[in-house]
């Protein structure tokens, strides 16, 4: 099933409020219909910093980008949830994942277990759960879930609405074609996003930095996704082959990109 292309900006909440909604507005400005707002314990709490953000912006989705379920309990998660897709209207996403590497220092700073990986999803799959309970009869909350190795894509296929592929910054076409068909052999069809690291010609010092040393070569390979270039049809062109390659639909882009990417956000958004 072909899904309508949608876009997300993904920033990080940090300084005043009336500087943080100015930014919220931006992104409805540019075309982008969701604000995603990373979990670290370096940024404002992402639960608090969307609610602020929605109030602000009527028309803008909100999710974060992804809470690491081991930061909170499934029961503490599914509350707040909730709570934010009822007072939204709706146009709260509950993104979650198990958490990135440097999240593990986090949780013992919270004083909260980290557990195995299997753990982890575990905690993941009882956070939806308890969601689910809590949403009873009325709209459900979409859940958006970051996944990459196969028990976490089966998690993710059979739970979530939404899945990103957590995939690395130098993954090409063929870890894509990996992680769309162990979603598809789950028998479920999710929406499918995927985060665009670089868009442009330049590649900013700060994503080399985080993507690692080996990434300049990599990124510079025509099939490597994790970075978009080229004039604005070229890059819709680029995005609608990877949607027919591989289903992906929805992408989200830093905020310092979101400006190079509109063009293409106008081109493409809900085609």
């Amino acid at each position: 099933m072909s899904r309508p292309f949608r876009f997300g900006v993904v920033a990080a909440a940090h300084g005043p409020g009336d500087a943080w909604t100015a930014r919220a507005r931006r992104v409805t400005e540019l075309g982008y219909s969701t604000l995603l707002t990373p979990d670290n314990l370096h940024t404002h709490a992402p639960l608090h910093a969307l609610a602020v953000a929605a109030t602000a912006v009527p028309d803008l989705r909100v999710c974060p980008f992804v809470l690491a379920g081991p930061l909170r309990s499934p029961q503490t998660t599914a509350w707040e949830a909730h709570s934010l897709a009822v007072l939204t209207g709706g146009r709260f996403e509950l993104g979650i994942g198990t958490g990135r590497p440097d999240a593990r220092a986090e949780a013992a700073a919270l004083g909260m277990p980290w557990g195995t990986a299997a753990d982890r999803l575990a905690g993941i799959r009882a956070a939806i759960a308890a969601l689910r309970e809590r949403d009873g009869d009325g709209p459900a909350t979409p859940v958006v879930m970051a996944a990459s190795g196969p028990r976490a894509l089966a998690v993710a296929a059979a739970d979530a609405d939404t899945v990103f592929l957590a995939a690395r910054p130098t993954a090409g076409r063929s870890e894509a074609a990996r992680m769309t068909a162990d979603l598809r052999s789950a028998g479920r069809e999710p929406e499918v996003g995927m985060n665009l690291f670089v868009v442009g010609d330049e590649i900013p010092p700060d994503a080399l930095r985080w993507a690692g040393p080996d990434a300049a070569a990599t990124m510079d390979e025509p099939d490597t996704l994790a970075r978009l270039r080229g004039t604005p049809a070229q890059m819709a062109a680029e995005l609608c082959r990877r949607r027919d390659e591989f289903g992906i639909s929805y992408f989200a882009v830093a905020e310092n990109f979101a400006e190079t990417l509109a063009p293409v956000v106008e081109r493409l958004s809900g085609q």
